[in-house]
């Protein structure tokens, strides 16, 4: 059976909606923790690097940063099908020689993104119009060669892709509603030192949760379906 692999950085942050997509395409999902698991050279069918609260720019700190940089450099050498969200984004940017820096802003909380030509006429055409989730404090460039997708407001690049095989996505369309209490008790530090009330992602999740799963579903499976 072909498999997935997600690249966890914190453990509330999986796959969401994504995970019944990824069985109805035969991909049988396993969670690889970073700076705990060891990242395995037998590479997986598909390899989505998800989310964290760290940067890119950290790798002092957090060494494990680049071994994912490596291995992602690896995958897109070969052309391997990969996603990345958030943090997973900077890192695919980081490893085609873009760069990744902080806003000094954060983007904190659900609103729709604007799609370029080349994002709606791709997958991402599926969440037009639909609030997704954003939480994030750094904006990565497009990297060379890639096609700009999507932007907000607040941060110009939003999503880029490279061919068919690889997807960076700034923002989380993943998210399920009813875990988002996990979120906020996660990134609870994070809320208050932006200023940002809980009470109102939450009550966001409730009212555009439901159309972002069903959105974020048909976007995936049209980019898997895609895939070479």
């Amino acid at each position: 059976m072909r498999t997935v692999a997600a690249l966890r950085h914190v453990a509330f942050e999986g796959v969401g909606s994504f995970t019944p997509i990824l069985a109805a395409h035969g991909l049988a999902l396993r969670y690889v923790d970073a700076g705990v698991d060891p990242l395995s050279h037998d590479d997986p069918s598909l390899l989505i690097v998800l989310g964290g609260p760290i940067g890119v720019y950290e790798a002092e700190a957090y060494p494990f940063l680049r071994d994912e940089i490596a291995l992602l450099r690896r995958r897109i050498a070969v052309g391997a099908p990969t996603l990345g969200i958030c943090l997973g984004a900077q890192l695919i940017a980081t490893a085609l020689g873009a760069d990744v820096s902080t806003t000094g802003r954060k983007e904190i909380g659900f609103s729709p993104i604007e799609l370029t030509k080349a994002g709606a006429s791709g997958p991402l055409r599926h969440l037009a119009n639909v609030p997704v989730l954003h939480w994030h404090g750094d904006r990565f460039a497009i990297p060379p060669g890639a096609d700009h997708l999507a932007a907000t407001p607040i941060c110009d690049n939003q999503a880029f892709a490279m061919g068919t095989n690889l997807l960076g996505l700034q923002f989380h369309p993943e998210i399920v509603s009813a875990e988002i209490e996990r979120w906020l008790i996660g990134h609870a530090c994070e809320l208050a030192g932006a200023g940002i009330d809980p009470v109102k992602i939450r009550a966001d999740a409730a009212r555009y949760g439901p159309a972002l799963e069903s959105a974020a579903q048909a976007m995936l499976g049209e980019w898997l379906t895609s895939l070479s």
